[in-house]
């Protein structure tokens, strides 16, 4: 659902900041006079000089007394979902449990940390990796799993990535009855000074 809305956020943006560029173009450049543009009435920009709100427009509604409830409850909205926006983008979505199925009718269920904690201990103990982080996302019976590995100085990315696939992973997926496990790895080189030949 994040995702969704992140597309739809960014699309109606999008859409926003062109057609605010096109009107203060059209505007600035005054193709409504040299090109004989026909433009509608509530254009907002009719003239290089124009600006977006007259001194008359911005007083309008100041003596009505609905006005600043509504801009203060309409600001505070926007702070509001702005904040819910932000927080669902930093919250990452972990799963709490995955469901094992034994083979005979019933299931068994698995601790997604205690999960995250083997496949982080085994990853970790492949030739060249110094560090590993792993998070299980997805649904119960159908997760993903995301792992950033830090690969020392004298690692072979190359190996220490089918290590974890074919061995790791593979041995995970197998001892959680899992049909698949589909992950997401994220290599990274732990920093080292340089090594003078000589």
């Amino acid at each position: 659902m994040l995702r969704t809305v992140n597309r739809v956020l960014v699309a109606l943006a999008g859409l926003l900041l062109v057609a605010l560029g096109a009107a203060v173009l059209i505007g600035a450049l005054d193709l409504r006079r040299r090109r004989h543009l026909s433009l509608p009435s509530a254009w907002p920009f009719q003239g290089p000089h124009d600006v977006l709100l007259s001194d008359a427009d911005r007083r309008t509604w100041r003596t009505e007394g609905w006005w600043w409830p509504v801009v203060l409850a309409a600001l505070g909205l926007a702070v509001l979902l702005s904040l819910w926006w932000l927080l669902a983008q930093l919250r990452r979505r972990r799963l709490r449990e995955v469901t094992v199925d034994c083979g005979d009718g019933e299931v068994a269920v698995v601790r997604g940390a205690a999960l995250e904690e083997v496949i982080a201990a085994e990853a970790e103990s492949l030739d060249g990796v110094e560090h590993a982080t792993v998070a299980l996302t997805g649904r119960r019976t159908a997760p993903s799993v995301r792992v950033s590995l830090t690969l020392g100085p004298r690692a072979a990315p190359s190996e220490a990535l089918s290590s974890l696939t074919d061995g790791v992973l593979a041995s995970a997926t197998g001892s959680a009855g899992l049909p698949r496990l589909p992950v997401r790895v994220r290599l990274s080189a732990l920093r080292h000074r340089a090594e003078r030949v000589g």
